[in-house]
């Protein structure tokens, strides 16, 4: 069997002890929760790159790669969703203010301080927020150990 799985490049946009949380807008389990500013890797694009074309369409900020710092990958499974892997970048350097540029799929920007996040962060992406605080450099969520 061929798995296909895809690849998420998520963006940890600090400002001091803050970071930058957007609220889903999506019709799903995940509408009003909220999430990183991520999306998936286009064909024939690095990691760096969808991060930093992703910074610009959904928060308008300029980001170069060079100020990008890998801080945690997450290997994810959902039950209706394909398998994933996700690439966490944190940056404390940009240009431009963030401002919601996807209202279709985002409801609000927010920044909130690293010890006081929301209780509704969707759980996949937080593996990338905590490894901020724990430097833990790897996860895997939802992966039934019988398969291996």
């Amino acid at each position: 069997m061929t798995v296909n799985h895809l690849v998420d490049a998520h963006i940890l946009l600090l400002r001091g002890t803050e970071l930058l949380l957007s609220r889903r807008r999506s019709g799903d389990e995940f509408d009003g929760r909220w999430h990183l500013p991520a999306g998936k890797l286009e064909a024939g694009e690095s990691a760096t790159d969808a991060a930093v074309r992703e910074a610009m369409e959904e928060i308008g900020v300029g980001l170069d790669p060079a100020d990008l710092r890998l801080v945690h990958v997450a290997h994810v499974i959902g039950a209706s969703r394909p398998a994933r892997l996700g690439l966490f970048f944190e940056t404390r350097r940009w240009t431009g203010d963030p401002e919601n540029r996807e209202p279709d799929k985002c409801y609000e920007l927010a920044w909130f301080p690293l010890g006081a996040l929301p209780d509704d962060i969707i759980v996949y992406p937080l593996a990338g927020i905590d490894a901020l605080r724990t430097g833990l450099p790897y996860s895997e969520y939802g992966w039934d150990r019988s398969m291996r």
